[in-house]
């Protein structure tokens, strides 16, 4: 539903750290469907592991982040915007993530009042399970300074 263009359009994050591929699915200011294609051309397999590539768990629990930025952008009308983490509760990892996996995104929104967007997320490759987490952000009103004064840090 949304092509790569469409999703640098909403959010700040390049190369390497944009980690959601393509929206797949998408119910305006409920739920979002992401992919993230794994490859072993990602930088992070460098060092984790050599030898036994892993994708970060925290990299993971970014993805779901960045398809919940995406859901709540797109529900303020896709201005330029900025989603800045606030919290992450009951996360777990299931099992690791390799090269070769595609992870699909399932987020959804739980709550919303002001800037404060509460998500939940789950992160599967194929049928299984991958990780999970409950977060939350809050939207600033553009890409400015995040030291400015009122930025969550």
């Amino acid at each position: 539903m949304f092509t790569i263009q469409e999703i640098m359009d909403l959010l700040p994050h390049r190369y390497p750290f944009l980690l959601v591929d393509r929206i797949v699915e998408w119910e305006p200011g409920r739920r979002i469907v992401g992919l993230k294609n794994v490859t072993i051309n990602e930088p992070f397999f460098v060092g984790h592991f050599p030898g036994h590539p892993i994708m970060p768990g925290v990299l993971i629990v970014e993805a779901l982040a960045q398809a919940g930025g995406i859901l709540a952008l797109k529900a303020l009308g896709g201005e330029k915007k900025l989603a800045y983490f606030a919290g992450i509760d009951n996360c777990r990892f299931r099992r690791p993530v390799v090269p070769g996996d595609q992870i699909l995104l399932n987020v959804t929104i739980t709550a919303h009042k002001g800037p404060v967007w509460k998500i939940h997320g789950e992160a599967r490759v194929g049928d299984a399970l991958v990780a999970e987490a409950d977060l939350t952000a809050t939207i600033r009103e553009s890409f400015g300074d995040p030291t400015q004064e009122g930025a969550v840090k």
